[in-house]
């Protein structure tokens, strides 16, 4: 659109436009050189909104993307969140379940010992046998050797499930001899020659202090002296 100039008064006539009366008034209108240039000046004008719109919209386009990545960064750390608060839910719940665990952990515990001494209650244990006196069939020198030893008639005849040393065996005969473990078929076997030690004390052989104890675990020991003071 043209620009138009009022005047109250009658001026020089400026270049470029003419002079109009209207109302009362003296309207200088522009002519085509004028015109010309403020239609290029606007249209300059609008290009570089253009040019600034263009730059906005690449930046919007940039903070839009840059925005995702940060939406997509939230969405990601509250699943690490909502997986760190299950886990602490967890933990929780096992910190609390605590001594209830521990009473099982008690009673397990308890009862492996009674069936490790249950399994154990037919072995006996021989400590001061010198090494290599029996020869290579320990059993069999055993249920000759014992009954002489404590003083004891078997009957049935002493049998064995199992015999053998409790470590490697020794070259050196002066050394200290191995304990021997000795399993028993009968239990009612291994209580005679149990109660007979108890009762009878070390026995010697060959020169050698022989003794013999009842093959328990330290926890089970412990419950049996427990209940001698009963």
């Amino acid at each position: 659109m043209a620009t138009t100039l009022l005047r109250s008064s009658p001026p020089t006539p400026l270049h470029g436009y003419r002079d109009e009366t209207v109302n009362g008034w003296l309207v200088c209108i522009p002519t085509g050189p004028v015109l010309d240039t403020t239609m290029d000046c606007i249209l300059q004008g609008i290009t570089a909104i253009g040019n600034r719109l263009e730059g906005m919209n690449s930046s919007i386009s940039t903070f839009t993307a840059k925005t995702k990545s940060i939406c997509m960064d939230i969405v990601g750390f509250q699943n690490h969140m909502t997986d760190l608060e299950h886990r602490v839910t967890v933990v929780e719940d096992q910190l609390n379940n605590l001594p209830e665990r521990d009473q099982e952990l008690l009673i397990l515990r308890r009862k492996l010992i009674d069936l490790e001494g249950w399994s154990q209650r037919d072995n006996s244990l021989f400590f001061g046998l010198p090494e290599h006196v029996e020869g290579s069939d320990t059993a069999g020198s055993l249920k000759t050797t014992l009954p002489k030893l404590i003083g004891l008639t078997f009957d049935p005849p002493l049998q064995f499930q199992r015999t053998h040393l409790i470590g490697p065996m020794r070259q050196d005969s002066s050394s200290c001899p191995h304990p021997i473990i000795i399993c028993f078929l009968h239990h009612e076997q291994v209580r005679q020659v149990l109660t007979a030690a108890h009762s009878q004390g070390p026995y010697s052989y060959k020169g050698h202090k022989v003794l013999i104890a009842a093959d328990f675990s330290g926890e089970t020991n412990e419950r049996r002296k427990a209940f001698l003071s009963l």
